[in-house]
């Protein structure tokens, strides 16, 4: 038996999320009946987390184990054959048998994409956040660096079916900074792991700092543990890409 890692690109508008979900359109399902189409059985994909509906990814990480003995660079092209065009196997190669990609994983990577602009191009707006409302973006770059360091993002954190299990919500941010390129925001952040709409909170709290609702002060207490209630607003899914994982 192989273990195969592949990196994969997608499109997230017309899926519900990375995750299996009966009669609904996954990633994860698309990817799963293309492996099983070549390898002619059920094939178990597993990835390095789940994308939310309608989220972007340019280097989701992925394994699987597989018995057909194809090289992987015909894998990776019979593959990109069979799968729709919004999803593509940019790479394929042998893993570790015991290659996870969910927990050997180190670090992750997501960029948020805000257009500032009066007008967005039919063109850009399945893949950024158009706020062409009135923002001081200074104090949206200078409110990014907040989040650098080990907190507790239980209230930057959607409700999941994990959390009855109790597991913690405390994460290490490596980098959070903004690039401002004309009348673009690209948000980047680094980190250990990432709750449920973790960055899409993160990003909302921004924006209301660009609004000047939120100073230092406030946003730090979104971390204090016991937090009563929730950071936010949530913005679209659609301006957020999983950019790459780490090993």
């Amino acid at each position: 038996m192989r273990r195969i890692r592949v990196t994969v690109a997608y499109d997230g508008t017309g899926y519900h999320g990375w995750q299996v979900q009966p009669g609904l359109p996954t990633i994860q399902g698309v990817l799963e009946r293309v492996a099983e189409e070549i390898e002619g059985k059920p094939v178990k994909v597993h990835g390095s987390g789940r994308t939310d509906a309608g989220v972007h990814a340019l280097g989701q990480v992925a394994a699987f184990d597989f018995e057909n003995p194809i090289p992987t660079p015909n894998l990776r092209r019979a593959m990109n054959r069979l799968l729709p065009p919004e999803i593509r196997v940019l790479d394929a190669k042998e893993a570790p048998a015991d290659f996870h990609p969910r927990h050997r994983a180190v670090a992750k990577t997501y960029e948020y994409r805000i257009f500032r602009g009066e007008i967005c191009t039919p063109f850009d707006r399945r893949y950024v956040h158009h706020y062409p409302y009135p923002m001081a973006v200074d104090l949206f770059v200078e409110a990014a660096p907040l989040f650098e360091g080990e907190h507790d993002f239980s209230a930057f954190a959607a409700a999941d079916e994990k959390d009855a299990l109790g597991a913690s919500k405390v994460r290490t941010i490596f980098s959070s900074r903004t690039e401002i390129v004309g009348e673009w925001l690209f948000y980047r952040v680094r980190g250990s792991g990432f709750l449920k709409h973790m960055v899409r909170n993160i990003v909302g709290v921004l924006l209301e700092a660009g609004k000047g609702n939120l100073g230092e002060e406030e946003i730090r207490r979104f971390f204090a543990p016991g937090y009563p209630g929730k950071a936010g607003p949530t913005v679209p899914a659609c301006g957020l890409f999983l950019v790459s994982v780490e090993y």
